[in-house]
């Protein structure tokens, strides 16, 4: 007889009715750690209950080839590795399909990481209560890894919480926690999502507002708050140039290393999902960014526009003057300049970098181009440098990194042949694996790192630096 003891309306309901058994955990010790994805918006509320900073410890799941809903094991950050050699012998797994296995989760493991952080490094746990929350517990290996974890970061008592187990749980992770806590142990069980009546995938974009509203990592101290150190501001903006009002979000992480300006390529905008991940790691990494589309709603159908450098780089330089300027007055008092600083007054005069993506890469060096300019670093990722004007890549002078994906021939040829046009500090990145649009697992979080590096290397540096004409190979 199968016992139908619970059923959560969703997750956001399974995370109140565990956080009312969690009351006797309440006060300034306590850490709440979610396991990604499932586990955050259950751990959300409980943090909400308690009081307590929401971080999460990312673990991924071994899944059985064929069959890889029925996890072997599991791996998590720090190193840590479980193992179900029952379920290994049943299943036929030998070695080299577990290493193949472990290969994929440890690269996905690194991009969740990094996404969900943005650089910032995990809540100090050490000496404090670690409650670990999930969505619910099935072979319990990844319970048992994020234990371990915190466990081995200092933690002094682990708490593990969860909505639903299977009715032998505490006898399957005995030792794991000090403390297990579960809503409700049906039986039989079959899948955790059976006691759901909503389980759809929780995507990673719910997962960082979720982390942003429960104040991530505010358990750390000043010594494990990471490279930004504080807060980050997000608001949306209005700018003009050369007349046309356009959308742009602005993000600035508390007291910023330097502005990074996106020039998005191929008609997208500042919801461009490859460029917002690019920008996360950058705010992650102490650097304001600013993602802006260079068209308006009307514009965009126009293909014509699309391709237009000339117009592109127009308005993207008349950003740049803006934000360049450091006393309210631009060089050349342009109404264009003036109109955009009037909603940028937090990024105004900081080191300036451009990033662009294909056609705007080429917007990019072209508002890099512009006699005076105070761009002092630019990044292209899977650009296409080729189609800025003539004479624009001679007369950049802000260092430029051309990143290319391995797979992208045709492009990287056209960056080789562009970069031998540049007189600037110059360097030609090429990423393994990556296609045009860096969509293979960890492609485009390396692509993030190359940036990261590269303006961290230009950007916070006195006036004029980036003005050498060196090339470097």
């Amino acid at each position: 007889m199968r016992v139908t003891g619970v059923h959560f309306t969703d997750r956001t309901d399974a995370g109140r009715r565990l956080a009312a058994l969690l009351g006797h955990l309440r006060g300034p010790g306590t850490v709440v750690v979610a396991l990604p994805r499932g586990g955050v918006p259950v751990a959300a509320e409980v943090a909400a209950a308690l009081g307590a900073p929401l971080d999460i410890c990312v673990i991924r799941k071994l899944g059985v080839p064929h069959q890889p809903e029925l996890g072997m094991g599991a791996i998590g950050e720090d190193g840590v590795r479980v193992l179900n050699e029952q379920v290994m012998r049943a299943a036929g797994v030998g070695g080299e399909q577990l290493a193949e296995v472990e290969r994929r989760e440890r690269a996905e493991l690194e991009r969740r990481a990094r996404r969900y952080r943005g650089g910032r490094a995990p809540a100090a746990v050490r000496g404090r209560t670690v409650v670990v929350v999930d969505d619910g517990v099935a072979t319990g290996s990844t319970a048992l890894a994020a234990c371990r974890i915190v466990r081995a970061r200092g933690a002094a008592r682990v708490v593990l919480a969860v909505p639903v187990a299977p009715w032998d749980w505490t006898e399957r992770l005995a030792g794991a926690a000090d403390e297990l806590v579960c809503v409700a142990t049906p039986s039989p069980f079959f899948a955790i999502g059976e006691f759901y009546g909503d389980f759809s995938q929780t995507q990673d974009e719910e997962v960082l507002r979720l982390l942003g509203s429960g104040k991530a990592g505010e358990a750390g101290d000043a010594g494990d708050a990471g490279d930004a150190g504080g807060a980050t501001r997000e608001r949306e903006v209005w700018l003009t140039a050369a007349g046309v009002h356009l959308a742009g979000l602005l993000t600035v992480p508390e007291a910023p290393l330097g502005v990074v300006v996106f020039a998005h390529g191929s008609g997208s905008g500042r919801l461009s999902p490859r460029n917002r991940d690019v920008a996360r790691y950058l705010n992650g990494r102490g650097l304001a960014t600013l993602l802006f589309d260079l068209l308006t709603e009307a514009e965009e159908p126009d293909r014509r526009k699309v391709f237009d450098v000339e117009l592109l780089g127009a308005r993207l330089a008349a950003v740049a003057r803006s934000l360049g300027d450091q006393d309210g007055q631009d060089g050349q008092n342009s109404q264009n300049g003036q109109d955009a600083k009037e909603g940028l007054p937090e990024a105004r005069g900081l080191p300036l970098g451009l990033f662009g993506a294909s056609t705007g890469a080429a917007a990019a060096l072209h508002a890099a181009a512009e006699p005076g300019s105070a761009v002092r670093a630019v990044v292209s990722r899977g650009g296409r440098p080729d189609l800025a004007g003539p004479g624009d890549l001679a007369r950049v002078r802000a260092p430029t990194l051309l990143v290319v994906g391995a797979r992208d021939t045709a492009v990287l040829d056209l960056n080789r042949r562009a970069r031998e046009r540049l007189r600037c500090v110059s360097e030609l990145a090429v990423v393994p694996g990556a296609s045009h649009l860096f969509e293979e697992p960890g492609t485009l979080e390396r692509a993030a790192e190359l940036a990261g590096a590269w303006f961290l290397r230009h950007l916070p540096r006195a006036p004029g630096a980036g003005g050498a004409v060196a090339q470097t190979r």
